[in-house]
């Protein structure tokens, strides 16, 4: 062969395999692309063999283990009629692919090892090989491009957590008045990870010179594991301790006197330096009992805020925002002020589960293709109520307002009357008590006057049938239900 044929089979080996590692970050995502692909190179191709490399042992199992036939499709789909990826290990210190200046093209015939006599290189395929090496992208979680600032809620229960990490996020490298680090903490699904997804979006869009890496404790632990596996925290230690800000989500699944000791070096490195870190964790650091305590300390030592749960007017900010985004997507979906009030005042969680339950209601909707009600409502979202919640409601609560409302006496509500305006109040009530309460029929009906079960079911599905042909109605006894919530 001559050289000018080698340089063209060398770019063409080039051209394609860039084409393949495209492929694979497409299919796989950043994050496990990152951490099993950006190492591994093209030797050269032998028949119906491609040549691959990898550093190390561990890589090269894993991705035999993992990923082989998927490697295998992508090469023969980019390079053709290849029916076999051979992963081999580069021997420690060497080149990518060896150099032996002019001696033709890359040529590994199957059983040799890299590095040995019959390898032969061009300055060329040396070139290729270096360029053709993917830049590595960051190693930190996908970020969710619809949590940022603007979308989320401010209320009284997060205003200082939200104007705490609006600070971080503009704050430059070693200014004065910065809060570092930043410790963000709270329930489940009250806000933490939009607002660190919130700040990594910002300073992206906004200073893309910034090197910003949001992940989660879990997610570090892994990649450090990894590395010690592979041999190689030095890149792990560069790799971390080289950002201007670090977001770290679910700190307290952080285990391990070695994560610990090793999170430790990295938090220190880059709060000694003046870069940001900001943390999210379910507690405080003083109740992290598993981490060191002078860990704690320097976490304490920052700006600590909780995030509480939403009271009544954030529910229902969230709910208006979820539902302005639903039917901005799909404008034939509308959801009235009633049917707000109903899960802000039925739901006592956190975004997450006002979400949820807003999901559930409109899935129930175009699934049956009935109406949206509060009846309809109330039946699809009563698995996600806290029992907790509807065991305060008593029976005896709903008697007094009952009869308040309907200015009927709570005896004549007890009586064998049969007076309209007895009866109907007294339906709603055992409608009430049966949604509101975890009593069983029989017990509802003993509490209103000694009645049947029978009786209580029929009363129940009368005021359900009513309440589906009457808007009124149905507000009338969502209102009635939202008074018996309140605390």
């Amino acid at each position: 062969m001559d050289a000018s044929s080698d340089n063209d089979d060398a770019k063409q080996l080039k051209e394609r395999w860039v084409k393949v590692a495209q492929r694979l970050r497409a299919e796989l995502g950043e994050d496990l692309y990152t951490s099993w692909f950006t190492r591994m190179e093209p030797e050269g191709r032998y028949d119906d063999t491609i040549i691959v490399s990898v550093p190390t042992r561990f890589l090269r199992n894993w991705i035999q283990t993992h990923y082989l036939e998927r490697l295998l499709k992508l090469a023969n789909d980019e390079l053709g009629s290849i029916d076999k990826v051979d992963i081999r290990v580069r021997p420690r210190g060497k080149p990518v692919v060896p150099g032996a200046a002019n001696r033709g093209t890359v040529e590994h015939r199957p059983g040799e090892t890299l590095g040995s006599s019959v390898q032969r290189s061009t300055p060329a395929v040396a070139a290729m090989a270096t360029e053709a090496r993917p830049k590595p992208p960051e190693r930190g979680a996908t970020l969710d491009h619809s949590m940022v600032f603007e979308t989320f809620v401010v209320g009284r229960s997060n205003i200082l957590a939200h104007a705490a990490a609006v600070r971080a996020a503009d704050a430059e490298i070693n200014a004065p008045g910065g809060f570092n680090p930043l410790y963000i903490h709270s329930q489940s699904g009250l806000g933490k990870s939009h607002l660190l997804n919130a700040v990594a979006s910002h300073i992206r869009n906004s200073r893309p010179d910034r090197k910003v890496l949001y992940v989660t404790a879990e997610r570090f632990m892994y990649q450090f594991k990894a590395a010690l596996n592979a041999k190689d925290t030095l890149s792990f230690k560069d790799h971390f301790q080289g950002t201007d800000v670090l977001l770290i989500d679910d700190f307290q699944f952080l285990q391990g006197k070695a994560m610990q000791q090793e999170f430790c070096h990295t938090f220190n490195s880059l709060v000694d330096s003046k870069r940001q870190v900001v943390i999210a964790a379910d507690l405080p650091p003083a109740q992290l009992d598993h981490i060191d305590a002078r860990m704690r300390s320097r976490l304490a030592g920052g700006l600590v805020v909780d995030i509480e749960p939403p009271d009544l007017d954030l529910r229902r900010e969230i709910l208006k925002a979820r539902i302005t985004e639903v039917s901005r997507r799909d404008p034939t979906i509308f959801i009235d002020d009633d049917i707000v009030e109903f899960i802000a005042h039925r739901i006592q969680g956190g975004g997450r589960e006002l979400e949820g339950a807003l999901t559930r209601v409109i899935a129930t909707q175009q699934l049956t293709r009935s109406q949206i009600s509060v009846d309809m409502a109330t039946v699809a979202i009563r698995d996600l109520v806290n029992p907790a919640s509807t065991q305060r409601v008593k029976i005896d609560d709903i008697l007094r307002i009952i009869g308040k409302h309907f200015n009927v006496p709570k005896a004549d509500l007890l009586s064998p009357r049969r007076a309209r305006s007895i009866v109907r109040p007294r339906q709603i009530g055992m409608y009430l008590a049966k949604t509101l309460t975890t009593r069983s029929l029989p017990e509802i009906g003993r509490r209103f006057g000694g009645r049947d079960h029978s009786t209580v079911l029929h009363a129940v599905r009368k005021i359900e049938t009513m309440m589906q042909q009457d808007d009124k109605l149905a507000r009338e006894i969502a209102l009635l239900a939202r008074l018996l919530e309140q605390p």
